[in-house]
């Protein structure tokens, strides 16, 4: 199944038309949910199962995230994540400053 097109702007680093739905949907989620627009989001909803963006969520992508985006999603889904998962996944600019 071929992505549409309105999803490019969110999936920047690839062509859509090179994406596959299923090879590529950790990274196809991923970005949705934390770039995404509210069309983009409801397209997603649609189109993989709650189970899959949970997973992708519960299993995230190695400095892919914005804090108040990952943060949103886990408590919109009720998921908790630990805290080493969570860093590990945040996105930073330059160096990570111990608190």
């Amino acid at each position: 199944m071929a992505l549409p097109n309105f999803l490019q702007s969110t999936l920047w680093s690839y062509d859509v038309s090179v994406l596959d739905i299923d090879r590529d949907q950790k990274y196809i989620i991923t970005q949705i949910l934390n770039h995404g627009t509210w069309k983009q989001v409801q397209w997603l909803l649609k189109t993989y199962p709650l189970s899959d963006m949970k997973k992708a969520l519960m299993n995230p992508a190695k400095g892919r995230w914005f804090e108040d985006a990952l943060n949103y999603w886990l408590i919109l889904l009720n998921l908790k994540l630990s805290q080493n998962k969570k860093d590990k996944a945040l996105f930073v600019l330059g160096p990570k400053v111990k608190k």
